[in-house]
């Protein structure tokens, strides 16, 4: 018997044709794939298992919310007419509760397979409790094959994004949610391997929820349901922009509160001597890394943790539209000592840029890696390798200002070796003048003395041939 298409009315609001609406006016939805498990066709199947009932439940799961399966998948521009095209995949929770059965993971790999044969982005609108159970284990691999098609259209080139509904919990999470590049998250919502009824006795909610995910650095960006059309589109946009080239450092100087660089009094030009670099890089009114990207890009989107638990806010990483529409990601330190989970962000942000064809930025400034005991419990020598690694084995370009504090091994991690220049306000050295000092046993009256030796100086660091330019000097 052919599959019966169920009688479809207007989508309520939350289901995922409503969201598919919203987020893409345009979408057109694909055709079952040929050979495809059973559908719901009048006939009740009750499951590779022989499950009783499972049938029938199908069916009055098509009967309420007018979908075949619980996902639905097409094509359409995100944002409406003019945006990003993007193959989408959305999930319908009203059917058995957005669960993954053969024919959901058939659905799903023909969504791949069409995406890389168009080369388009995929992007999954989640809302699934896990695995469905009346199919067992025939359900459970399904998630290998859903995450053999999202390594194959990774290996394409082709961003993945996630945007978590509510809720998006079990090995749906676990592999087209926490699995994507890039993943949002709707405020309030339910996210995480374990559901709400299998859960330890007195676990924290919180941790469980799209807040504690973000916190964690597990989820990129909150996104309300209002905001989503124009971030979705916004980030597609900056992630398939063709690749220009090198990125270039920034030509001018940004803004300050008084005005251009150097209008507050402060000194302009190279510094006299080394001690005179060090204190102009920690100046506190001089200008940081957030006044460089918002002087460079006309738009960014962020990505934020180390997938790992952990999170950096003395490092900002992401994707910036430069006035011409190229894109350019970015990695930037703001000033602090830079946490492990910092560079593991860094090197996250370096590794998808990478894939993606998209040069990368780098802004140093950073007194050093952070170095206390937390810091070394959290692996900061395997952080610092891992972006060094990421940076060094970059095919994109990767470029590097240094617009403060060059602090040692913290900084030069996020260095382009033969494409890293600095400012007239920042220094360069193997180690910070006072520590130099202390090492050397020397007085705190020749610290002045020791960063002269350091040649530390923009103008020294252009002589000794690590960097190959002055910005605004």
């Amino acid at each position: 018997m052919a599959e019966r298409t169920p009688a479809r009315a207007a989508p309520a609001p939350g289901t995922a044709r409503a969201l598919l609406a919203a987020v893409a006016p345009d979408f057109t939805e694909f055709p079952a794939p040929p050979g495809a498990a059973p559908g719901t066709a009048g006939v009740p199947y009750d499951g590779p298992l022989g499950w009783d009932g499972y049938g029938a439940a199908r069916e009055r799961a098509a009967t309420r919310t007018g979908e075949a399966e619980s996902v639905v998948c097409g094509r359409g521009r995100a944002g409406g007419p003019g945006g990003p095209e993007a193959v989408l995949v959305a999930f319908e929770f009203g059917f058995l509760g957005g669960s993954l059965g053969e024919r959901t993971g058939d659905l799903l790999e023909d969504a791949h397979v069409r995406a890389r044969a168009a080369g388009l982005p995929v992007v999954a609108l989640l809302a699934t409790g896990g695995s469905r159970m009346q199919e067992g284990m025939r359900a459970l691999s399904q998630l290998q094959r859903v995450a053999r098609q999202s390594a194959l259209t990774r290996e394409a080139g082709l961003p993945q994004l996630a945007v978590v509904r509510d809720p998006a919990t079990g090995g749906g999470w676990a592999t087209l949610g926490a699995g994507a590049d890039v993943v949002l998250a709707l405020p309030g919502a339910q996210a995480g391997f374990a559901g709400s009824r299998v859960r330890p006795d007195g676990a924290e909610p919180y941790a469980y929820t799209a807040e504690g995910q973000y916190a964690a650095g597990h989820v990129d960006q909150l996104v309300t349901r209002e905001e989503l059309p124009d971030r979705l589109s916004g980030w597609l946009s900056l992630l398939t922009s063709p690749a220009s080239g090198p990125a270039a450092p920034p030509a001018a100087l940004p803004r300050t509160s008084a005005g251009v660089a150097g209008d507050d009094g402060a000194p302009t030009g190279p510094p006299r001597d080394g001690w005179e670099a060090v204190t102009r890089a920690r100046a506190v009114g001089r200008p940081r890394a957030d006044a460089y990207l918002a002087a460079h890009f006309t738009r960014t989107e962020e990505i934020r943790g180390d997938r790992c638990g952990g999170t950096d806010d003395g490092v900002r990483c992401g994707f910036g539209r430069l006035p011409g529409g190229t894109t350019v990601a970015f990695a930037a330190q703001l000033g602090t000592a830079t946490l492990p989970a910092g560079f593991r962000t860094a090197a996250r942000l370096i590794r998808l840029a990478d894939r993606l064809g998209i040069p990368v930025l780098t802004l140093v400034d950073t007194p050093g890696a952070a170095n206390d005991a937390a810091a070394e419990q959290a692996g900061t020598g395997a952080a610092v390798a891992d972006c060094f690694a990421a940076v060094a084995s970059a095919r994109v370009p990767v470029t590097t200002l240094v617009v403060g504090e060059g602090g040692s091994g913290g900084a030069l991690a996020l260095a382009a070796p033969g494409r890293t220049w600095v400012t007239a306000d920042s220094y360069f050295s193997v180690i910070a003048p006072e520590l130099a000092a202390a090492i050397l046993k020397r007085g705190d009256d020749r610290i002045r003395e020791t960063a002269d030796q350091l040649r530390l100086r923009p103008q020294d660091l252009l002589d000794l041939g690590v960097a190959r330019g002055i910005v605004g000097g």
